[in-house]
């Protein structure tokens, strides 16, 4: 599908596509349906509405999503203790290993600082790549260009973060890749940038999530360039909620939710 979508021309169409797709325009549409039917079969427009409504409802709690994650994604584990203290104690990976961490969005424009900053699923994984640049002693590469859904034409999103992780962190980044737009051209201009550079193993930074797609697009691309991957997914803890607030919608569901589906989706179209 992602192919199609390059073929003519339309890859830019692929956020809006996506967020028709998902929750809760699918149900907003059975709702429509059901009070237009419930004028002729009123038993069976009426359900329809029901239906509609439960999926709106549904779609918006954390439980949903949290189920959706394990049903509809392979996440991989988090890197345990033993494996950082590996890839500390490796002699070469200093020169033969890379931490790659993908962009997740920027604010083109953040009123409070005058200037362009990261959003904060990029400031999560960056965080974290850069917490595991110090523990282990890797250096870091940050992909993100200016993505499809973004209206920015002004700084790419690595270039914010090389900003970020140096002052805010005090921790340069080694490589930025600054024109790649979505996950795909991510590990299509990373991985022969570091390949360049001599790297044969990647540590990918992304959210649980996003994971599993990030994983396959860049092991296909590693494989034409002779580097390994590895996965580091962050952001998996379960939120430390009462039970009931699972089943009621708040922003975390509606989130989880659409962040799931659209992995699965992207994943089953190919993109």
């Amino acid at each position: 599908m992602n192919h199609l979508f390059v073929l003519l021309g339309i890859e830019s169409w692929k956020p809006v596509l996506t967020a028709l797709l998902l929750p809760p325009v699918p149900f907003l549409l059975l709702v429509l349906i059901g009070t237009r039917i419930v004028l002729a079969r009123r038993a069976l427009g009426w359900l329809i509405v029901s239906l509609g409504v439960a999926g709106t409802w549904l779609s918006l709690c954390t439980g949903v999503g949290h189920a959706a994650e394990q049903v509809l994604l392979n996440v991989p584990h988090a890197l345990s203790p033993d494996r950082i203290r590996q890839l500390k104690a490796d002699p070469q990976a200093r020169t033969a290993d890379a931490i790659v961490v993908l962009g997740g969005g920027m604010e083109p424009l953040a009123p409070e600082y005058g200037l362009s900053n990261l959003g904060r699923t990029s400031l999560e994984r960056l965080r974290y790549g850069l917490w595991l640049s110090r523990e282990t002693g890797v250096p870091v590469a940050f992909s993100g260009g200016i993505g499809w859904a973004s209206s920015n034409q002004g700084s790419a999103e690595a270039d914010v973060a090389a900003r970020i992780a140096a002052q805010d962190f005090n921790r340069p980044l080694k490589w930025i890749e600054d024109q790649s737009r979505d996950t795909r051209e991510n590990a299509a201009r990373t991985m022969p940038l570091l390949k360049r550079a001599g790297v044969t193993h990647v540590v990918l930074v992304t959210h649980g999530w996003h994971m599993p797609r990030s994983l396959r697009a860049f092991t296909e691309a590693g494989s034409a360039n002779g580097i390994t991957v590895e996965a580091a997914p962050m952001g998996l803890a379960i939120p430390g909620e009462v039970a009931l607030l699972n089943w009621v919608p708040t922003d975390t569901g509606y989130t989880r939710v659409r962040n799931a589906l659209r992995e699965w989706l992207g994943a089953l179209l190919g993109a």
